[in-house]
């Protein structure tokens, strides 16, 4: 099983939260499910990293929230605006930045 939130996750909660909204709008337990579909159980969001992402986002501007009723209870469900479209260009860009140094340091140690 996944670790929930090991050190070198900073930052990833925000881009996976972000990607997965651009595809629909989402409330917060739907998305620690999605995450852990997309990313095959190599990646589990507790609701305790989750809804503080989302929360910040909407405070940010990145993400708008509107409340729904469901089967007489409201939930409220999150979508993307257009500074989250750039937020997540440049979280994504720094991700394969990062990512491509990662895959090339374990592909070729003897360059060190």
């Amino acid at each position: 099983m996944a670790q929930t939130n090991p050190p070198f996750m900073s930052g990833v909660p925000e881009l996976l939260v972000l990607r997965l909204l651009t595809r629909r709008e989402m409330y917060g337990y739907e998305l620690v499910k999605a995450v852990r579909i997309v990313t095959s159980d190599a990646i589990s969001l507790g609701e305790g990293v989750v809804y503080p992402a989302l929360h910040a986002l909407e405070r940010a501007g990145a993400l708008k929230a509107r409340r729904k009723p469901v089967n007489g209870r409201t939930r409220v469900y999150y979508s993307v605006t257009a500074k989250g479209i750039k937020r997540l260009d440049r979280l994504t860009a720094e991700w394969d930045r990062v990512s491509g140094g990662v895959e090339a340091a374990l592909a070729e140690p003897e360059r060190a």
